[in-house]
């Protein structure tokens, strides 16, 4: 029933990563969520070290900055046609985890030994600057950055804002990876040049 459609429908946005709507009201709820984003990320530059993810790459090109921006407007998209079910989702810490999933402040295409094994360890990485900088992370937050990774790291995230980031983490990665091996045409995430 609902729930099926609920996943053929998040299914849809991660290909398509958009709204349904007439334009008129897609503009305004796409100018919306890049406003929201906005706001939350120029407080956590303000407050912590988030400007400093523009030093570092993440996949192909796309700086972490810019990646991880991507996956927080993906999972306000998938956010937004859950919530025209009925089903309540946390904006504000689903945004500020997207923000922060990697956070983990360092180069992680470095020969550095400490980096060989970034694809596990990263979220805890992540984690340890996040709380270090926001004290008021919420639970939810902190399942979003830890638990991010799933099934490499094999805890399951345990609220929906974290299965949101999760998934929109995972097709923005396939989309900045491969994009630049695949012939141009558009696609699910947006990238942003920041």
């Amino acid at each position: 029933g609902n729930h099926v459609r609920a996943v053929d429908d998040l299914a849809g946005l991660l290909v398509k990563h958009q709204y349904n709507d007439d334009n008129a009201v897609a503009a305004e709820k796409l100018t919306l969520a890049q406003n929201e984003v906005a706001h939350i990320a120029h407080v956590l530059e303000t407050k912590g070290r988030f400007g400093l993810t523009r030093s570092f790459i993440q996949h192909g090109t796309m700086s972490v900055h810019a990646h991880v921006i991507s996956v927080a407007h993906a999972s306000l998209a998938m956010a937004g046609r859950l919530e025209r079910l009925g089903v309540r989702i946390d904006r504000a810490s689903l945004i500020r985890g997207a923000l922060l999933h990697d956070y983990f402040l360092y180069d992680w295409h470095d020969p550095d030994p400490s980096h060989r094994l970034h694809g596990f360890t990263h979220p805890f990485a992540a984690l340890a600057p996040a709380e270090e900088d926001f004290e008021d992370l919420t639970p939810r937050e902190r399942n979003i950055i830890s638990r991010h990774m799933f099934p490499l790291v094999p805890i399951p995230p345990t609220c929906r804002e974290a299965w949101l980031v999760c998934l929109a983490d995972k097709a923005c990665a396939l989309h900045e990876t491969i994009a630049g091996r695949l012939p141009k045409r558009s696609t699910g995430c947006k990238e942003v040049s920041q």
